[in-house]
């Protein structure tokens, strides 16, 4: 398991290598990237900011949970934090199990976990001000079809 919150670059060629088992036909990577909108503003940048240990003891009880609710093989969670571009990784979630199924839906129930439990905040930034963003706007909740939304 894989557990990281930090202020370098995120990899998702290590989380998949953390979670990579004999027993693994499928392993999933999701990266979450900034993106230069938001609710019809123009982001700058973002900047992410964690009470660290806080933070990774609740992304382990979130692997563990997975693990045991999903059948798997491994979980890596690593979020960054500090001052983010336009295109910079700030999550990446890998899990691996026997099927692609199960992975997939792994996958987004560790992410969807991570967004509503992990004490971890968000603030964009546009030309014209700032904010802290928290609520349904962190979640994507506006954008994400019902069937996806936890």
């Amino acid at each position: 398991m894989l557990i990281r919150v930090t202020e370098e670059p995120l990899s998702a060629d290590e989380a998949a290598r953390a979670v990579a088992s004999p027993a693994a036909g499928a392993i999933n990577v999701f990266l979450g990237v900034v993106r230069n909108t938001n609710l019809g503003r123009a982001v700058s940048h973002l900047v992410y900011d964690a009470y660290p240990s806080m933070a990774e003891k609740e992304m382990r009880a979130i692997a563990e949970e997975a693990k045991a609710r999903f059948g798997l093989e491994g979980c890596a969670i690593l979020h960054r934090t500090g001052r983010l571009e336009i295109g910079e990784t700030s999550l990446v979630v890998a899990v691996s199990c026997g099927h692609r199924r199960e992975s997939y839906e792994a996958g987004l129930w560790v992410v969807n976990e991570v967004k509503k439990r992990v004490p971890v905040w968000k603030k964009e930034v546009w030309e014209d001000g700032e904010e802290w963003i928290e609520g349904p706007e962190s979640l994507g909740m506006q954008q994400a079809p019902a069937s996806m939304r936890p």
